[in-house]
């Protein structure tokens, strides 16, 4: 299982500029990510001493953050953009298990190597902790572990949800259900009501729902056709009829 730390679906503040070019731990306490992550736990003088931990890392589009099998010394904090966090089988096939945005937390999994690979989708920022003095910190301090602990159940919760996913239901439920969940997971950047930002391509889609990106296409041209959603870029989508599609995420249709 992926240990990558979700934020809560409630609508947070858009990230402030110094969260991206922050070269001193003093900006952590401006950086609109602190709401959005486990920072949002520390006091201040913890905050100052993550802030003395964390080395800020700039990523291009396509760029590695971690590849799985390699030693896993780090621990990461997304402050903006987004990622991809996928598994290789054997076969060379790709199973995406999740997209990170700002205010996730990845790289918590006991063990010597990653168990996953993460890349950036676009630009994207993140803080890097070595994870020896990181658990040191949250070992002394509460607030910060019980956040932890937390955010931990949270994604238990989530992974059991995406085996549902991915057993039980239909392409077009599995479809429906993404569609409905997505901008949750990112409210560092909060859109109009109905508008679905897709920084993540067709293909990506297709591995994270386990679906082939012929039968994703295939959805997206279905349910388009009845009405139930709109596309005016690849980058954007926008849910027409709410209610329709939340039916469908439930098997009601």
């Amino acid at each position: 299982m992926v240990v990558a730390l979700k934020p809560s679906l409630a609508p947070r503040p858009p990230l402030l500029p110094g969260c991206v070019e922050r070269p001193k731990s003093s900006d952590c306490s401006s950086c609109g990510a602190r709401a959005l992550s486990v920072c949002g736990a520390a006091d201040d003088p913890d905050l100052q001493r993550l802030g003395d931990l964390a080395e800020v890392i700039n990523l291009k589009s396509g760029a590695v953050l971690i590849r799985e099998g390699e030693p896993a010394p780090h621990v990461f904090n997304i402050t903006s953009g987004s990622l991809r966090v996928y598994k290789l089988l054997p076969d060379g096939r790709r199973q995406i298990t999740g997209f990170l945005f700002a205010g996730d937390f990845l790289g918590l999994a006991i063990g010597e190597t990653y168990v996953f690979s993460a890349e950036a989708m676009e630009a994207s920022t993140v803080c890097r902790f070595r994870k020896g003095p990181f658990r040191a910190l949250v070992a002394n301090s509460p607030p910060l572990e019980h956040m932890l602990l937390h955010r931990t159940s949270h994604e238990l919760a989530a992974a059991q949800n995406q085996m549902l996913l991915l057993g039980r239901k239909t392409a077009i439920e599995r479809m429906a259900s993404f569609l409905l969940d997505l901008p949750g997971h990112d409210p560092a950047r909060p859109s109009a009501p109905g508008h679905v930002r897709l920084p993540m391509k067709r293909g990506e889609i297709a591995d994270y729902l386990g679906l082939t990106i012929e039968t994703v296409s295939r959805v997206l041209t279905r349910m388009k056709v009845k009405g139930l959603i709109s596309i005016p870029s690849q980058n954007e989508l926008i849910v027409e009829r709410p209610e329709r599609l939340r039916q469908h995420a439930s098997g009601e249709v």
